[in-house]
C-alpha cells in the first residue's frame, strides 16, 4: 500500500451543460482515446473527488492537484471558472491554462490569465500526426514558427511553465526547443505519448525521450498510458513507466490520472494501485517525489 500523499499532476473538469467544448461536440468521432460518448457530460469537482476517494483503499491521501485546460472554446472563461473552483476548494490547487501561442493576441491572453493567482502554467497542444485520428494540429512545424516562438517566450517572461504535449516523433524538435529556452520550465505531458507500442517504436521513443531529458529545464508526467492502450494492464505499462523514471529520475517525474479521460479505461484506484506496484522497488523519498514532491515543486504549490 502507498501510505503516501498524492498530488495528481494532470486532470480536467468539464461544464458541458453550459460551456462549449468543441472536441466533445458534433457526431461522435473515433479518436485515439476511443469513442468519447463517456466524456460528454459534466465532470465537476464533486465527480472528480468521488473518483479519487478510492485512494483511501491504498492508504493514500489526495492533498492537491493540477487542473489542466480541457479544450473549452473560451479558454479565458475556463481559466476564470477554474480559478474560482480553486478558491473554493483544496483540490484542485493550481491550474494550467490554454493559449494558442500563434494567435496575434497571445501575449494579451497570457497577461489576462496571469491575473488569476492559481495559474502556474500554459498548454498549447502541439500533437501532429499524418493520421487524422491522432492529430490535433494541421501543422508539424509550430515549434519553429516565429509567431509561436514569440508566444512561447512570453510564457517564460511571465514566469509560467509550459505543458508540452507531443508525439514521440516530435521529441527531437522538443529537445531543441528546451535546449534553446533554458529559462522556461517545460513539462512533458503523458510520457511523450508513445502511441505505438511495438519494440522498434519504443526504442525510438526511449532514444528521443533521453535526448529531451538532457535539458535540465524539463520534467515529465507519467500519465494517459491508457489513452493509447485501452485494455492496459500492469504488465503492459510497466516498462514505459520504468523507462521514463530511469530517463528523468524520480525527482523529475510526476504521476497523474488524466481523469476523466483515462476513466474510460480504469478506475482511479486501479490506476494508482498500478503506479504503486510498479514503483515498489524504489525507496520512500523517490516514491514521495513521484507521487507528490515533483508536482509540488514544479507547479510551485
Amino acid at each position: 500500500m502507498l501510505g503516501l500523499e498524492i498530488i495528481d499532476a494532470h486532470h480536467h473538469l468539464c461544464r458541458l451543460s453550459s460551456v462549449s467544448y468543441p472536441w466533445l461536440e458534433g457526431p461522435p468521432t473515433l479518436r485515439y482515446h476511443g469513442i468519447d460518448l463517456g466524456l460528454r457530460r459534466d465532470y465537476l469537482i464533486q465527480d472528480y473527488l468521488k473518483d479519487a476517494a478510492g485512494l483511501s483503499q491504498l492508504d493514500a491521501r489526495l492533498v492537491g492537484s493540477v487542473h489542466v485546460e480541457n479544450g473549452a472554446a473560451d479558454p479565458l472563461a475556463e481559466g476564470a471558472w477554474i480559478d474560482q473552483v480553486i478558491a473554493d476548494h483544496t483540490v484542485p490547487t493550481v491550474q494550467v491554462v490554454k493559449v494558442d501561442l500563434t494567435a496575434p493576441n497571445a501575449r494579451d491572453q497570457l497577461a489576462e490569465h496571469a491575473t488569476h493567482p492559481s495559474v502556474r502554467g500554459v498548454r498549447d497542444i502541439l500533437n501532429w500526426h499524418p493520421n487524422p485520428i491522432y492529430t490535433h494540429r494541421d501543422r508539424s512545424d509550430l515549434m519553429n514558427d516565429p509567431a509561436w516562438l514569440d508566444g512561447f517566450q512570453a510564457v517564460g517572461e511571465l514566469g509560467l511553465s509550459f505543458d508540452l504535449q507531443v508525439f514521440p516523433h516530435q521529441l527531437r524538435a522538443a529537445a531543441d526547443l528546451a535546449a534553446a529556452h533554458s529559462n522556461i520550465s517545460i513539462v512533458l505531458d503523458h510520457a511523450g505519448m508513445p502511441v505505438d507500442r511495438d519494440p522498434s517504436a519504443l526504442t525510438h521513443w526511449r532514444r528521443d525521450l533521453t535526448r529531451f531529458a538532457a535539458a535540465t529545464n524539463t520534467t515529465v508526467k507519467i500519465s494517459a498510458l491508457g489513452t493509447n492502450d485501452h485494455q492496459w494492464t500492469i504488465n503492459s505499462i510497466h516498462q514505459i513507466v520504468i523507462d521514463t523514471i530511469d530517463t528523468f529520475g524520480p525527482n523529475r517525474c510526476m504521476f497523474a490520472s488524466n481523469f476523466p479521460v483515462d476513466g474510460l479505461y480504469s478506475s482511479y484506484t486501479e490506476l494508482y494501485r498500478a503506479f504503486d506496484h510498479i514503483t515498489s522497488y524504489l525507496d520512500h523519498d523517490e516514491r514521495t517525489a513521484l507521487f507528490a514532491g515533483t508536482a509540488r515543486r514544479v507547479y510551485r504549490m
